[in-house]
């Protein structure tokens, strides 16, 4: 049976591992977050683009591992005793670059949490060297994590993140659209992100079937505004 995919979008949110599918652009990950991998440091960061299942395989680690999750801005110094008493996932760290007790206070989690035995994920969309964190010694402990990256979609993964897409929004679009969009977009997650909920939108306003020629005419009417701002942009 095949695996689906999950993403950090509102519509019908899932988070198991069944639901992640599998692929060469995120193997690699996946493995390292099996509960029989023991991080060499404890620590992981886990990075790819946005949309790219961040969110999902840090759903799936903390199911297993029993970890809290906490997104890095919410962070504070008065959490930190209570988080460090189990596994921790801290969402999109790199959001807190220019907030200093934030950073403190993930300095003194990072170290409390390892002390106490437990693990550490931190998630981000940039490899961790390009972080910036202003507390050197932060950024030190970040790039001694271990570090699985999320990479760009191929093809086969592609088709199954607009499939995925489409069904999330309850939308059965013709057999020749998704291999047409995959030939012709962008090769990112945001891509297909966007142009699922632009052909939504095109396909109930006119009260169509989502069917090729529209893909075809949104993908021009795309191509068409993106050289005019490339154009816009040259100067005189």
């Amino acid at each position: 049976m095949a695996q689906q995919l999950s993403f950090d979008l509102p519509a019908k949110t899932a988070l198991g591992r069944d639901d992640f599918f599998v692929a060469p652009s995120n193997a690699m990950a996946v493995a390292l977050l099996d509960p029989g991998f023991s991080w060499p440091s404890g620590k992981l960061v886990l990075t790819g683009p946005a949309g790219s299942g961040k969110t999902h395989l840090a759903h799936v680690w903390a199911s297993q591992s029993g970890a809290r999750i906490v997104s890095a801005a919410d962070l504070t110094e008065a959490m930190v005793p209570e988080l460090a008493t189990a596994p921790v996932v801290l969402e999109d760290v790199p959001q807190i670059a220019s907030d200093k007790s934030a950073q403190e206070a993930l300095f003194h989690l990072h170290n409390l949490v390892l002390a106490n035995g437990f693990a550490l994920m931190m998630t981000g969309r940039a490899a961790p060297n390009l972080w910036g964190l202003s507390l050197p010694d932060l950024q030190s402990r970040v790039q001694a994590a271990t570090h699985a990256e999320l990479q760009p979609p191929d093809d086969a993964l592609l088709a199954v993140v607009l499939a995925k897409l489409f069904n999330d929004r309850q939308i059965t679009p013709k057999p020749d659209v998704i291999p047409y969009l995959v030939a012709h977009m962008d090769r990112s997650f945001a891509a297909a992100a966007r142009i699922v909920e632009q052909l939504d939108r095109l396909s109930l306003a006119e009260k169509r079937n989502l069917s090729r020629p529209l893909a075809v005419r949104l993908m021009s009417e795309d191509r068409s505004v993106a050289g005019e701002t490339r154009i816009a942009g040259t100067g005189g």
